[in-house]
This record gives C-alpha cells, structure tokens and sequence, in this order.
C-alpha cells in the first residue's frame, strides 16, 4: 500500500481498517473505525481534506479526491462506496450505498438512507434528498427507498464489508 504525507499532512488510519496492498491514501485523509479500502482504489486528500466515518468500504478501483480551495469530502458511518467509483468534493451521509461505475461530482450533498445507482452520475451541486434512489445520466430521483428492496440493503453491503475484511486481515 501506498500510504504517504503530502505537504505535512499524513493520512490517519485506526489500526481495525484494512487497507488492501496496492491502495493508494495520501494526504490529509481520516478514517473512522471498521472501515476498509480495497485493491487499487485511491483516496487524494492533498489539495483539501477528506474525513471517512465508520464502517466505510471503498471498494476496488474507486477513487476519491476533493477540490483545491473549495469542496473538502466527508463521508459518514455505514458508506459502501462500489468498485470503480469516483467520489469528488462532495459530502456523503451516514448509510449510503453510491453504486458501481457512479460519479458523484463536486458540492453534492447525499443524505442518509440513499442510493445512488450504478453508473449514475451526480453533476455538480445536486442534492439528493435522504431515502431516495438515484439512478442515470444525469442522475435523477427514480424512487423512494421504502418503496423498494433495497432499505436493508445498505446496512448488509456495510457489514459484510466488514466481515470480507477480517478474512484478509487474518491473512497478513
């Protein structure tokens, strides 16, 4: 793994994370507890800062950044970030699953208890109201959570997670 300082500021990890081989963290990033970051993904907190909560998972390939002098990101507890994701400059609640291949772009706002879809993207400045599923290009609202499957899904992602981490920590 990669994990380095950038201009004095170095990524905070709690020793209960895992942090695949080949992920790359620099800068000022911080992590909550339980969380894991998967192969080749890559969190840049170097031209602003990026807070991670609990029982994050940032799954394959997906990377997240944050733009200079403007849009920190902050994602909160119970996140599923899925593979080849780009999350950038923006916040995240607690409970929210952003999909495969998803872009959420610069100063979006996800609530709690929301999906966004695979392959959707979030253009700048989009806020997506708590319990809703997004979904498209440019993402629109498609539904509310509580009309689908999908409530308990998010909290099942978070956990098993944490469960697929603990079989490679006990690798190492």
């Amino acid at each position: 793994m990669l994990i380095k300082a950038v201009n004095g500021k170095s990524p905070s990890i709690p020793d209960d994370c895992y942090v695949a081989e080949n992920a790359t963290i620099v800068g000022d990033v911080t992590f909550g507890d339980l969380c894991s970051v998967w192969f080749n993904a890559v969190i840049r907190g170097d031209v602003n800062f990026i807070k991670i909560g609990n029982k994050v998972n940032i799954q394959d390939g997906a990377i997240i950044h944050c733009t200079y002098q403007k849009h920190p990101t902050i994602i909160g507890n119970n996140v599923s970030i899925g593979h080849n994701a780009i999350v950038h400059g923006c916040t995240i609640h607690d409970n929210v699953l952003i999909g495969m291949g998803a872009i959420v772009m610069d100063n979006c706002v996800v609530e709690s208890n929301s999906i966004i879809a695979a392959g959707a993207v979030l253009t700048q400045n989009t806020i997506v109201t708590s319990g809703s599923i997004y979904a498209g290009v440019p993402a629109k609202k498609v539904k509310d959570i509580d009309q689908s499957d999908f409530a308990g899904e998010i909290e099942r992602i978070s956990n098993n997670y944490v469960m697929y981490s603990g079989w490679f920590k006990t690798e190492e």
